[in-house]
């Protein structure tokens, strides 16, 4: 926890001491905040199952994007102040309920607490495997912290141009930071693993949502992703960008995503020879996907 006295867990780098209270850009002081606990089927399929994933949804966030679906906690701050006993508790619950994995979702301000939590419920009997579903900013040493306790990563990889990451999402050096996290992550983790119901216990899973007119910096992304690391991770191609929150303000992404530019991107990644993809189908940009923030289970 002393890493919250100067707080330093994201490239934000506040340095304010949480653990008296103080807050930075995230928002987040000393006490974990959740908004949400779910058993959720709306992931890609090797992690939902038929279960469903069981989804820890954290309060705040260190990204600013204009278009967020869930702003209501990333910046409304909407949630609930709990112990990390209560996380831990949680954890076990969710396994209890049938989960096939704990989900954890915007955790990046959270990390030593979460991990605390972990150590907890392991040593009282959590064995489901552990996602970290982030949206990418993150500082490398923070990802280092997690070594050993995540078991999938499911990280955002959300801009190629610094242009448009700060530009939507007040973050500089987006793709630098990403990159470089990003295979921190793959290090920890390697290949993808399976167990015989084809849900996945190990590897990665790198999400890239298509914004409006984007097509060539998502090009770009999936350019550096192959390049970088082949078939030896997943893709997860999402269409399901949905205009809310501030995109109102930015007339040219306040609309949803052109079908044909979907589907050349598609078929940019099957040339390039991708094999290990996941994609959606239209109907996705719904604000019906969104869950309800109703503190539930908390």
């Amino acid at each position: 926890m002393n890493i919250l006295k100067s707080c330093t867990l994201c490239p934000r780098n506040c340095s304010i001491n949480r653990l008296k209270g103080d807050v930075g850009f995230c928002n987040s002081g000393k006490n974990i905040k959740i908004a949400r606990v779910s058993l959720h089927t709306w992931e890609e399929p090797c992690i939902s199952g038929t279960n469903g994933s069981g989804t820890i949804f954290f309060s705040n966030c260190n990204l600013k994007c204009v278009f967020c679906q869930n702003h209501i906690i990333s910046n409304g701050g909407i949630g609930k102040e709990i112990s990390i006993k209560r996380l831990s508790d949680i954890f076990l619950e969710q396994q209890q309920k049938g989960a096939h994995n704990i989900n954890l979702v915007t955790p990046t301000h959270f990390v030593p607490q979460i991990i605390s939590a972990l150590k907890i419920a392991k040593n009282n009997g959590l064995i489901i495997p552990i996602v970290y579903n982030s949206n990418g900013y993150e500082n490398i040493e923070t990802i280092k912290l997690l070594n050993k306790y995540i078991d999938i990563y499911l990280p955002d990889f959300k801009y190629f141009s610094d242009k448009y990451s700060i530009k939507y999402s007040s973050s500089a050096n987006y793709f630098k930071i990403a990159s470089m996290v990003i295979s921190e992550m793959f290090s920890q983790v390697g290949r993808p693993k399976f167990n015989k119901d084809g849900l996945m216990i190990k590897g990665m899973i790198i999400r890239h949502l298509m914004l409006p007119g984007l097509l060539f910096d998502s090009k770009k992304v999936i350019d550096y992703i192959y390049n970088t690391f082949g078939n030896s991770v997943y893709i997860s191609l999402m269409n399901q960008y949905t205009p809310m929150y501030n995109s109102y303000k930015y007339p040219e992404i306040n609309k949803k995503i052109n079908p044909k530019h979907y589907d050349s991107l598609i078929n940019y990644c099957m040339k390039l020879g991708i094999t290990k993809a996941f994609i959606q189908e239209f109907g996705t940009a719904s604000e019906s996907f969104i869950p309800d923030f109703d503190l539930r289970e908390i």
